[in-house]
C-alpha cells in the first residue's frame, strides 16, 4: 500500500495540465453499448476507475484497444450480466444498466456495494426504467431487467446524476419520445449528450432540468473527446491558493466551476480564465467564507473537502454546509490532527481559520477526503504523511507528480 508525503511550506508556481474528467468517462465508456460500432475517446485519464469500468465492459464482451485514446468496440457482446466482482468494486458499474436494456432488452446487474460517503441507493435508476416499461426485478442481490424501454415521462424526486445518465441513455434507442424531469444538470451530463448526439441521438434540453429524447432505431460510432476534469481543476485551484502560488492551469474551463470560482474569489483568491486555460494566484491568506453544497449548478459535494482545507488557515470563521451526503465530513479528524480548528455542528462544520497548520500522519477515508489531506500538507509546517492514498488514484491521475511540477515537495512511497 502506497503513501503520500509532503514537506510544506513550498508556493506552487508553474503551469500544470488538467487531465480528462472521471465523472465523464465512466458513462461515456459504458454508451459504447448502444452501438455495434466503434467509439474511439480520446483524452481518458489513467484511473482505477477507468481501469474498472474497463473490467466490466470486457466481461460482457467489449472489444477495448488504447489508453489514452481508447476505442471500444461492442459489435460482439457475449454477455448482459455485470457481477458482483466488478460492480462491487464501483458504484459507477449500475450505468451499464440502461444502455443494457435498451440495445438488448435484458440486463442482469449486481446491486452496487455501500459508500464510505452516504447512502446513493438507485431506486430512481430504476423507478425511471419502469416509467418506461421495463420490467424490474430484485433477485439474489441483482437487478433483473426485461423489456425494452418505451417513450415515456420520468420524474426524478432528487436530480441524480447516475440516474438522469442511465435513463437519458436508455431513451436514446426508446420507442417514442422520453421527457426527463428534474434531471441533473452538471456538465458531464450535457457532455453526454453530446457524445450519444454525434452518435445519432435526438436529444434537446441537456444541461436543464427538462430533457427531451426522440428514440432513433440505432446509433453509430463516433470519434469524442472528452471534457476536462472540473473537479481536478477544482483541486489544483485549491493547491494553488492553499500555498499561495501562482499557477497555470492547462485545460481548465472555469465554466464548469462558477460556483467554486465565486468563492474562491470571495476568500481573495484571483482566477483568470485566459485561453488555453485558468491561471489562479493567490498572495494573502484567505478570507473565510461560508459555504452550502448543492447540486449543480450549485457548489459541489465533491468539492466540500477540498475547501475546507483551503478555510482551515483562512482569516475568521467559515460555516460550511453539507447538503448531500450524510457521512462527508470524515476528513476533519483527521484535518484537526494537522491543527485545524473545526466544530461539527448537524450537518454544519464551523472551521475557524489558523494562522499555519502542522504536519503530522493521517489516514484518507474516500476520494476526496483524500484529496483535502494532500492540499492540507502543502500549507502546513514540517511532514504530513497521509495514508491509504489508494482512494485517492480512483481519480486523480498520480497528482503528486503534478503537485511537484509546480514545486511542492511531495512523493509517494510504499508503506
Amino acid at each position: 500500500m502506497d503513501r503520500i508525503v509532503v514537506q510544506g511550506g513550498q508556493r506552487l508556481i508553474g503551469e500544470v495540465e488538467v487531465s480528462g474528467s472521471k465523472n465523464a468517462a465512466l458513462p461515456q465508456m459504458t454508451a459504447a453499448l448502444l452501438t455495434d460500432e466503434p467509439l474511439t475517446i480520446r483524452g481518458m485519464p489513467d484511473l482505477v476507475d477507468v481501469s474498472t469500468t474497463k473490467a466490466l465492459l470486457q466481461t460482457l464482451g467489449v472489444k477495448i484497444e488504447g489508453a489514452r485514446e481508447m476505442t471500444l468496440d461492442a459489435s460482439d457482446v457475449s454477455s448482459t450480466e455485470a457481477p458482483y466482482d466488478v460492480v462491487r468494486r464501483m458504484r459507477a458499474s449500475i450505468l451499464v444498466l440502461g444502455p443494457l436494456v435498451a440495445r438488448f432488452g435484458h440486463a442482469k446487474v449486481s446491486l452496487p456495494g455501500g459508500c464510505a460517503i452516504g447512502v446513493r441507493p438507485i431506486n430512481l435508476h430504476l423507478a425511471g426504467l419502469r416509467s418506461m416499461g421495463v420490467k424490474i426485478d430484485l433477485e439474489h442481490g441483482y437487478v433483473v431487467a426485461q423489456g425494452k424501454p418505451q417513450g415515456a415521462k420520468v420524474v426524478f424526486d432528487f436530480p441524480t446524476v447516475g440516474g438522469t445518465e442511465n435513463i437519458l441513455m436508455a431513451a436514446t434507442l426508446a420507442k417514442g419520445t422520453t421527457v426527463i424531469e428534474n434531471a441533473a444538470r452538471e456538465p458531464e451530463i450535457v457532455d453526454l449528450a453530446r457524445l450519444l448526439s454525434a452518435m445519432g441521438a435526438k436529444i434537446e434540453g441537456a444541461g436543464s432540468e427538462v430533457i427531451t429524447v426522440e428514440g432513433v432505431e440505432r446509433l453509430h460510432g463516433a470519434d469524442w473527446d472528452l471534457m476536462p476534469d472540473r473537479i481536478e481543476t477544482g483541486t489544483l485551484m485549491t493547491a494553488a491558493a492553499i500555498t499561495r502560488g501562482n499557477v497555470l492551469l492547462r485545460g481548465a474551463r472555469a465554466g464548469d466551476l462558477e460556483a467554486v470560482v465565486e468563492k474562491f474569489k470571495d476568500a481573495g483568491v484571483s482566477i483568470e480564465p485566459q485561453t488555453d486555460g485558468v491561471r489562479v494566484s493567490c498572495v494573502d491568506r484567505p478570507r473565510a467564507v461560508d459555504l452550502r453544497t448543492a447540486p449543480y449548478p450549485g457548489f459541489p459535494t465533491d468539492m466540500q473537502a477540498q475547501f475546507m482545507a483551503l478555510m482551515t488557515l483562512a482569516q475568521g470563521t467559515s460555516v460550511i454546509t453539507e447538503t448531500i451526503f450524510e457521512n462527508r465530513f470524515m476528513h476533519v479528524p483527521e484535518l484537526r490532527r494537522l491543527g485545524a480548528q473545526i466544530q461539527i455542528e448537524g450537518r454544519s462544520a464551523v472551521v475557524r481559520g489558523v494562522e499555519l497548520p502542522s504536519g503530522a500522519t493521517v489516514m484518507a477515508t474516500d476520494l476526496r477526503a483524500s484529496a483535502s489531506l494532500v492540499l492540507a500538507g502543502l500549507a502546513a509546517s514540517g511532514t504530513t504523511i497521509v495514508r491509504r492514498v489508494y482512494h485517492l488514484d480512483r481519480g486523480y491521475e498520480r497528482i503528486e507528480r503534478k503537485l511537484a511540477s509546480l514545486g511542492a515537495t511531495i512523493r509517494r512511497e510504499k508503506e
